[in-house]
């Protein structure tokens, strides 16, 4: 009887042991959508991860800054791109639904650079103020996609709401330049880098323009306090012959708060040594430093991480 508890014992033992194994070695990683930087961002950190980490897999999967916060708290994933300004209201549970609940299980990881809010018009459509988007085909994407909800922001410091312009929803941004080079759509907003593929396609294609957003800068910091006025300097893209000034805010990388922290302490050691890589993607993460990713955005940063800041002199908390 002794020898068949203390065997019982042993094999739960070992699935214990062997279930914390498997839950080590896959990670399952929420990039963004289709033709934005996250997607190739994703893949050269699944590759430092997996090299840094022994025996490591991480398996990418598509997503959004919306959706990758939930993915997390929901156990669907273990580590995502986020946007600071919708984490910090997840954590918070200050956000707008679904982010009006505190999700508990987010850790921050490195802040990596900035995004920007752009929305553009095709030159010819008639569209000079954020006033000129009425009755105008708008594409954005769909809800879970932080550019969605900053898209709904700008709308609603305008006067407007969706049912004042022509919507249009996906999850890709190729699909929403198809649709504004056919003329289906006017406008175009999203929220990524500079400059962002998709746009330089569609101006490949046709002229087009940014709009400025200076003006409604106060009020959108009164819906979130988090959001920032970036520039995008001229020349950025064809035939932009001044700087224009948009919303801001910036991409990091999330983890799960149950992730060992031996784990994460080398995912994030892993991070600064392939910037030069991740540059060849995005030009900004060329300046990515201990500092950068260590800034205080609200959100609490995982203990393995925390680790590896105070071994480069970093506070965090």
């Amino acid at each position: 009887m002794r020898r068949t508890v203390l065997a019982a014992v042993s094999a739960a033992a070992a699935t214990i042991a062997f279930s914390g194994i498997a839950a080590a070695a896959e990670v399952r990683m929420m990039t963004g959508p289709q033709a934005g930087f996250w997607v190739p961002l994703g893949g050269q950190l699944k590759d430092a991860w997996e090299k840094a980490v022994p025996d490591l897999k991480v398996q990418n999967l598509p997503g959004a800054g919306i959706a990758n916060i939930r993915g997390i708290q929901e156990g669907k994933a273990e580590v995502g791109f986020g946007n600071t300004i919708t984490t910090a209201d997840a954590v918070a549970g200050t956000g707008e639904a679904p982010l009006d609940k505190k999700h508990d299980k987010i850790c921050n990881v490195a802040t990596l650079y900035p995004q920007y809010f752009q929305l553009v018009v095709n030159a010819d459509a008639g569209i000079n103020t954020l006033k000129d988007l009425k009755g105008k085909g708008f594409a954005t994407q769909v809800k879970g996609n932080t550019g969605e909800l900053i898209a709904r922001h700008v709308l609603k410091v305008t006067g407007y709401t969706y049912s004042d312009v022509k919507a249009s929803f996906t999850n890709s941004y190729t699909d929403s330049v198809e649709q504004m080079k056919d003329n289906r759509m006017h406008a175009f907003a999203l929220g990524t880098g500079i400059p962002a593929s998709s746009l330089m396609d569609l101006a490949s294609a046709r002229d087009m323009k940014l709009i400025d957003m200076r003006d409604i800068y106060e009020p959108m910091r009164k819906i979130n306090p988090a959001y920032k006025l970036v520039t995008i300097p001229k020349g950025t893209y064809p035939k932009q012959d001044k700087d224009v000034q948009v919303i801001g805010y910036y991409t990091h990388v999330v983890a799960a708060c149950s992730l060992p922290a031996d784990t994460v302490y080398k995912m994030t050691a892993a991070i600064l040594p392939k910037k030069d890589d991740m540059a060849a993607v995005y030009k900004e993460l060329a300046k990515l430093s201990p500092e950068i990713m260590a800034q205080d955005i609200g959100v609490p940063f995982h203990p393995g991480a925390a680790k590896w800041y105070k071994e480069k002199g970093i506070t965090v908390q």
